[in-house]
């Protein structure tokens, strides 16, 4: 069995393994276009190759303007018996090839709604956590997929808070008092490895590289002129999507939260945005509970396996 990335004669293969899509993300369509851009690259592809023959298949994916993948965005198997195994030698191998200080990557996996009650998304997402978390993959989070459509309407705009531009420093800055106390579980992971500034600086590294623009980003002032957060509108390789809502401790408990997500939609919709995306951890209520009140509406799963806390 030998595991290596991806050349230019693999293609057919890898056209008919991503054909049986499962819960994976990738598509003929999708990859084509991805590996055109920059998402995808031969050198972030994993396979396993066995009697001159792929039976498995990792495709990763990344940013453009970085060196090295992000996370999973799909896990593929032509082999014979099970798979848990072969996927984790590949996932492996993927993860040893991270820089050193790079930022840790994941696997995502996208499911609907009620999905433990679906045996047939059961059964493809528990072999793969499975190979997750052999790979060093053990922590789960289970992240709500929300999604705002221009039928919906917008949300009212703050009549209490001053929103303004910054600069990077003020946000560096904004970034670090937000992130204390935070409930996202992927910032705690980050705070856990380097310290809370450069979780920050990090994160703040990551979303100027995003194709939002930067100049949609504000800072929130109350009355009196105190910061109260941020909001970060943006834009992936899918669209729009809030980036981060961010609140700083001494200013939460009063529902800040709708304000900063009503401020941001109305700035992406003002672009021409008719459909916006966000997430946030199943576990943090209180920013779901912003989401479902600004008319934001629920419409799946996004499971992240990721190293655990050390």
């Amino acid at each position: 069995m030998t595991i290596r990335t991806i050349v230019e004669s693999d293609l057919d293969t890898i056209h008919t393994l991503i054909a049986d899509q499962s819960i994976n993300t990738v598509t003929r369509e999708r990859y084509d276009e991805y590996v055109g851009v920059g998402y995808y690259r031969d050198a972030w592809t994993w396979v396993v190759e066995q009697d001159g023959r792929i039976i498995a298949l990792a495709v990763w994916w990344g940013m453009p303007q970085f060196e090295h993948p992000f996370s999973i965005d799909g896990l593929y198997y032509a082999g014979d018996g099970d798979p848990v195994a072969v996927w984790a030698e590949l996932i492996r191998a993927g993860l040893d090839s991270i820089p050193a200080g790079a930022e840790e990557p994941e696997y995502h996996l996208f499911v609907p709604n009620g999905w433990c009650e679906q045996p047939e998304v059961v059964a493809a997402l528990e072999p793969r956590l499975a190979a997750a978390a052999l790979a060093g993959l053990s922590a789960v989070t289970e992240r709500l997929r929300y999604e705002w459509l221009s039928s919906y309407g917008l949300p009212s705009r703050s009549t209490r808070l001053r929103f303004e531009p910054a600069d990077d420093d003020a946000f560096l800055d904004a970034f670090v008092r937000v992130i204390e106390g935070s409930l996202d579980a992927s910032t705690a992971r980050a705070v856990a490895r380097g310290g809370a500034e450069a979780s920050a600086k990090e994160d703040l590294e990551i979303y100027q590289e995003m194709p939002g623009e930067r100049d949609w980003w504000r800072l929130a002032y109350d009355e009196a002129g105190a910061l109260v957060g941020f909001i970060l509108p943006s834009a992936n390789n899918g669209g729009p999507v809030i980036g981060y809502v961010g609140v700083v401790p001494e200013q939460r408990g009063h529902g800040y939260s709708d304000d900063l997500l009503a401020e941001g939609t109305h700035i992406l919709a003002e672009t021409g945005a008719e459909r916006i995306r966000a997430d946030t951890d199943l576990t943090n209520r209180p920013m779901a509970a912003s989401f479902e009140r600004q008319g934001y509406r629920n419409h799946a799963v996004r499971m992240v396996a990721s190293h655990p806390i050390a």
